[in-house]
């Protein structure tokens, strides 16, 4: 058995991201595909003692409406460091920041002069999971299929010729894709799809009040710790 997800790449994702990638033998990063605004790609959120804060890396969108997430540019210099400062005043008082911080300092000051969004999203998903001690293999779509023939299939199609490029046997999917996924081209190729649920993820004890599940990892992260955050995603 081999399950894979293939997820488009977002800027230091929730638990339940880390969750999914806890129980795959493989992951791949879907940045091929077509960039969204306002989306996870560029943004997520921590939590503070004034409530949930946006952290949003800026990125050059003019005349970039219909380009892929791997050829966005960061916009901005500096980024890194003003989020860094967020991060640590958020989360400063919490069990887990001593043991957490210097980690996320080094993979902050790794991505501080990336100018590719794609890059620093990767850059940040893999060393969040080294935190947690995640050692699931990542992959990039590109790197599977060509950039040409990955644009010319549908949307199903090019999930189901990646997985099976990994050599998948069972395809994890997140459970909003149910309404559309055709699990029948997945079965055509002999793999099964299985769906993601998040329902198991426990809650946690927060700073600031009570609990809030749409923040990123960092939040368990900094306030439990590498391992007490490795013990909420239900791996």
């Amino acid at each position: 058995m081999k399950r894979v997800a293939i997820v488009q790449s977002s800027y230091i994702p929730w638990r339940g991201a880390f969750a999914m990638i806890a129980r795959c033998d493989a992951f791949v990063f879907l940045d091929s595909v077509q960039f969204t605004r306002r989306d996870w790609r560029t943004r997520n959120r921590i939590k503070t003692a004034q409530g949930p804060l946006w952290l949003t890396i800026p990125v050059k969108q003019k005349g970039n409406y219909l380009s892929p997430i791997d050829a966005m540019e960061i916009a901005e210099p500096g980024w890194a460091a003003k989020h860094l400062r967020s991060i640590e005043g958020a989360y400063r008082r919490g069990a887990g920041f001593s043991s957490g911080i210097d980690a996320v300092r080094t993979a902050y000051a790794a991505v501080a002069d990336q100018p590719m969004l794609s890059g620093v999203n990767q850059h940040l998903t893999r060393a969040l999971c080294a935190m947690l001690g995640i050692t699931t293999p990542f992959l990039r779509d590109v790197d599977l299929l060509p950039r040409e023939r990955l644009e010319a299939l549908d949307p199903t199609q090019r999930l189901v010729e990646l997985a099976a490029a990994t050599g998948a046997t069972h395809y994890l999917s997140g459970p909003s894709a149910q309404a559309y996924l055709d699990e029948g081209a997945f079965a055509a190729r002999g793999m099964a799809v299985e769906w993601m649920s998040y329902a198991g993820l426990p809650e946690y004890r927060q700073l600031w009040g009570g609990f809030e599940p749409a923040v990123s990892v960092l939040d368990p992260l900094l306030t439990l710790g590498p391992d007490g955050a490795r013990a909420v995603l239900g791996a």
